[in-house]
């Protein structure tokens, strides 16, 4: 039996989207966010230290509340999945003969006679019930519980990785061309981010990262805007 090696057969998709998500989300947001931040700063001022000051502030700012968000939505989706398998498991122990007559009638309505889905829904209980049963009726594995605590890391570690460029590239660069550096920068770590996420999850690139590009270009344009305003006017 051959396979088609674009169609991902084995290994956990889900999962490996789920990080893909979180890895790109994570990414995107610390680019732009500081990115946003410290050319806003920079329209209003050419000094180092208050951009320094704001784009570190906004990179542990940042990586935290990923951290955070990313934590509190995984822990709720693990402990509802959780109560998902330990009731399925608790129904598999006290009603075992009601159990396989639901998994047989859900493979009788994917189209598979009576017999030969109650064969399987027999042999497939004997290998092991619970699996069988949380695949098919909750469309899970006991391993798609994911980890609150690596999912927040990971999110963290992300944002981080995306906020450093555009921190450097205003910090680096010389005061003349400090703003146009970091939108260059910016927007090319943007189009790789896309690309990439695009590759990862088997679809075209070109739409998703002309969305993230456009959407990182206004979000910079406008702080830059704002700030520069804010200069001029003497506001600060």
């Amino acid at each position: 039996m051959s396979f088609h090696s674009n169609e991902p057969h084995t290994g956990d998709l889900a999962g490996r989207l789920n990080w893909l998500r979180a890895g790109v989300l994570g990414a995107n947001d610390g680019i732009v966010s500081v990115a946003a931040i410290v050319v806003g700063v920079a329209g209003a001022t050419t000094a180092i230290a208050p951009i320094l000051t704001a784009g570190v502030a906004g990179l542990v700012g940042g990586a935290i509340s990923m951290a955070l968000g990313e934590y509190v939505s995984v822990s709720s989706q693990s402990d509802s999945q959780r109560a998902l398998i330990e009731k399925e498991r608790r129904e598999l122990a006290e009603m075992p003969d009601e159990e396989l007559a639901e998994l047989t009638a859900i493979y009788e309505s994917k189209g598979i006679t009576e017999a030969t889905a109650r064969q399987v829904a027999e042999e497939l209980s004997k290998h092991d019930a619970l699996a069988a049963h949380l695949e098919a009726e909750l469309g899970i594995t006991e391993h798609d519980v994911v980890s609150p605590w690596q999912a927040a890391g990971a999110s963290a570690l992300a944002f981080t990785i995306g906020g450093v460029l555009p921190l450097a590239a205003i910090l680096l660069a010389p005061e003349p061309v400090r703003v146009l550096a970091t939108f260059v920068a910016v927007l090319t770590a943007l189009i790789i981010t896309g690309t990439l996420s695009a590759r990862v999850g088997g679809n075209s690139w070109v739409r998703p990262t002309l969305r993230i590009v456009v959407g990182g270009a206004i979000a910079l344009a406008t702080t830059f805007l704002i700030g520069t305003l804010l200069g001029t006017s003497g506001i600060v």
